[in-house]
């Protein structure tokens, strides 16, 4: 199984989408244990200790992922993240017909 084959079923498994932020993945991660702890769980204790595995697993791969993400703190990875303002205002500026108008 690919690396990215890994995550993707980490993520599946923790109901996450495809882009998440840390706290959707521990909300979820906290949420499905709450409902699959074999202590809590209503259904067949073997299968809740199974989900109970699957989802500690899954939630170990998706942060060791995270935590060894390497972060891009380049000029042109921050201009992929400006807001649409910030993109209107670095490529018009104080144009007087399209920029802020204050020159």
């Amino acid at each position: 199984m690919s690396k990215y084959e890994e995550i993707s079923e980490a993520r599946q498994i923790l109901e996450v989408p495809e882009k998440a932020t840390m706290d959707a993945i521990k909300s979820n991660y906290r949420r499905l244990l709450a409902r699959w702890h074999p202590d809590k769980c209503q259904e067949n204790k073997e299968t809740c200790a199974e989900m109970t595995r699957k989802i500690i697993s899954a939630y170990r791969t998706i942060m060791d992922y995270c935590l060894h993400y390497q972060y891009s703190f380049s000029e042109d990875a921050v201009k992929r993240h400006r807001s649409p303002e910030e993109w209107w205002f670095d490529r018009f500026g104080d144009d007087p017909l399209w920029g802020n108008g204050k020159s």
